[in-house]
């Protein structure tokens, strides 16, 4: 392949990366045609993207970018996968196609890249056993409204003790 070509092809994968600062490697190669499909369609399905892509072109691809670390000691075919609604839903799911042995054999995760700093197999799945965006927001929701309901209570109690004892104060008079 001329320079040409892997300079068009580079700035290709560069304009397809633009705004990426955090992904995760896997390997898909050995995969058949029909897991291929499969499996592209499910991370469609989960709004994640998949880019197999040379490693010489990836370098020259991220080079300045928070993806280059990614790529450090990593050798043999890699594929990019990166969107999902945050990335700890994007380790989960990648996580899970990796112990997923029955429909995707082949595929596996080797790393990626999180803030800038270079995350190893491991280290993917631990992160994959943390709570996503969502479930996030409904802890800090659940913290926030659960002192709120107690307070609640608090006025409301009294209130409806009084309530209580006027009805029943009520209903003796009229007997």
């Amino acid at each position: 392949m001329s320079k040409y070509v892997k300079s068009l092809l580079s700035d290709q994968f560069a304009r397809r990366l633009e705004g990426v600062e955090d992904a995760l490697l896997v390997d898909v190669m050995g995969l058949d045609a029909n897991s291929s499909v499969a499996l592209r369609r499910r991370l469609r399905d989960k709004d994640i993207n998949l880019m197999v892509i040379r490693n010489g072109l990836a370098r020259r691809a991220t080079e300045g970018t928070p993806l280059a670390a990614a790529l450090e000691g990593m050798e043999g075919s890699l594929a990019f996968c990166w969107g999902a609604e945050d990335f700890v839903s994007l380790a989960k799911e990648i996580s899970k196609l990796d112990a997923d042995k029955e429909e995707f054999v082949e595929f596996r995760a080797r790393g990626g890249v999180m803030d800038g700093e270079q995350l190893s197999p491991e280290r993917v799945k631990e992160i994959s056993k943390w709570p996503s965006r969502t479930e996030q927001l409904s802890i800090l929701l659940g913290q926030i409204l659960g002192p709120g309901a107690e307070v609640a209570g608090a006025i409301v109690g009294p209130g409806g003790t009084l309530a209580s004892q006027i009805k029943q104060k009520s209903e003796e008079g009229e007997e």
